[in-house]
C-alpha cells in the first residue's frame, strides 16, 4: 500500500529548496519534486476524507509551490513548503481549515482569515449581544489543549461603531477569528499524524458549528438562507 503519510523525505527536500531556491537546482530535481509532490497530494486527500467523515468538505486545494515575485522584494521562485486549504460545503457552513508543511516551521491553522465585511460585522454584533457561547465553546479544555487562544489581527482600540469599554472588547476587536496549532517535525512525520490532525480538526467543530449559525442568521436569529 502506498505510504500517505509525511515522510522525512519531504522534507529533507524542501530543506534542500530552502538552500538551493534557483530554477537550475529545482529543474535538475524536477523528478524528486514529482514524487514529493505527489506523496503530500496523497496526504492532503487522506486528510480531506477524513474531514468528510464528520464535516462537508467541498474541496482540497494544494497550493502551487512557485511563487509570484512580480511584486516582491523577495524574488526567490519557490515556496519552500507545501501548503494547501480544506473548504467546508455550502453557504450553510462557515469557517476552513489549513495546513502548511515546513521544516521547523509547519502548522495547523483553522477558523477565518479574512471574513467579508458583513460576516466580519454579523460576528461582532453577536459578540457586542452576547458572547458567553463563543467563549464557552473556545474555552473548553479540549478545543484549548488543540487549539490555545485567539489568533489574527486585530485593531488597536475599538472598531468604528463599538465601545471600546464593553467587556467583550478583546473578541471584538479581531479582524480576524484564527487558532494556529506548531506542529513539530517528529509530529509531521510520525505515522500517526493523520490522525493526529483529524483530532485536532475534530475539536474545532462545536466552534464551527456555532460560527455558522452566526453566519446564517440574523440577530433575532432568522435564517439569512431563506432570502
Amino acid at each position: 500500500m502506498e505510504n500517505t503519510g509525511i515522510t522525512p523525505g519531504v522534507l529533507d527536500f524542501l530543506s534542500e529548496l530552502k538552500t538551493n531556491n534557483n530554477r537550475d537546482w529545482f529543474e535538475k530535481h524536477k523528478p524528486r519534486f514529482r514524487k514529493v509532490q505527489g506523496q503530500v497530494k496523497n496526504f492532503y486527500n487522506d486528510i480531506a476524507d477524513r474531514l468528510r467523515e464528520h464535516d462537508e468538505i467541498e474541496r482540497v486545494k494544494l497550493f502551487r509551490i512557485y511563487r509570484d515575485v512580480r511584486f516582491s522584494a523577495d524574488k526567490t521562485p519557490y515556496k519552500a513548503h507545501f501548503a494547501g486549504s480544506f473548504s467546508r460545503a455550502g453557504a450553510h457552513l462557515r469557517g476552513g481549515y489549513y495546513l502548511r508543511i515546513r521544516p521547523g516551521e509547519s502548522f495547523a491553522a483553522v477558523g477565518f482569515w479574512d471574513p467579508r465585511p458583513p460576516d466580519l460585522l454579523r460576528i461582532r454584533q453577536e459578540l457586542e449581544q452576547d458572547a458567553s457561547e463563543f467563549r464557552e465553546c473556545i474555552e473548553k479544555p479540549g478545543f484549548r489543549q488543540a487549539w490555545g487562544n485567539l489568533k489574527g489581527d486585530a485593531v488597536k482600540t475599538a472598531p468604528k461603531g463599538f465601545g471600546r469599554d464593553h467587556p467583550d472588547i478583546d473578541l471584538i476587536r479581531h479582524k480576524q477569528f484564527i487558532f494556529v496549532r506548531e506542529l513539530s517535525d517528529g509530529e509531521v512525520t510520525d505515522s500517526a499524524f493523520a490522525d493526529t490532525l483529524d483530532g485536532y480538526y475534530r475539536a474545532v467543530r462545536p466552534w464551527f458549528d456555532l460560527m455558522s449559525q452566526i453566519l446564517t442568521t440574523n440577530l433575532n436569529g432568522e435564517s439569512l438562507l431563506d432570502q
